[in-house]
């Protein structure tokens, strides 16, 4: 019993890796990484200072999806950031909903 237990916590620890793993590998699929990075600034805003940002923001969610699509400036300074027309709609929700939850 006990080592279907550890088996179940193990394979539950997998599965949150991978998803974290699926994630990183659409933020670079989008490019995203050739302006941001996890934490801190390289052209704009570190994934961890954007999610800490929208901590607790119930509205959080679209107001990136819609920056990610559409592009947008003066939020983080005033580099805009581009329009992200070459990336899926479902993938751009994926990637939000990884960035905050990478808040602290």
């Amino acid at each position: 019993m006990k080592s279907v237990i550890v088996s179940m916590i193990a394979a539950a620890g997998l599965m949150v890796a991978g998803s974290a793993f699926a994630n990183d590998a659409l933020l670079k699929k989008g490019n995203c990484m050739g302006c941001h990075k996890m934490e801190g600034k390289l052209v704009g805003p570190g994934f961890k200072e954007v999610s800490a940002k929208y901590k607790g923001d119930a509205g959080a969610a679209a107001k990136l999806e819609t920056k990610i699509a559409k592009g947008g400036a003066g939020v983080w300074g005033t580099m805009p950031m581009p329009a992200m027309n070459n990336v899926k709609p479902e993938d751009i929700k994926a990637m939000t909903a990884y960035i905050l939850s990478l808040a602290k």
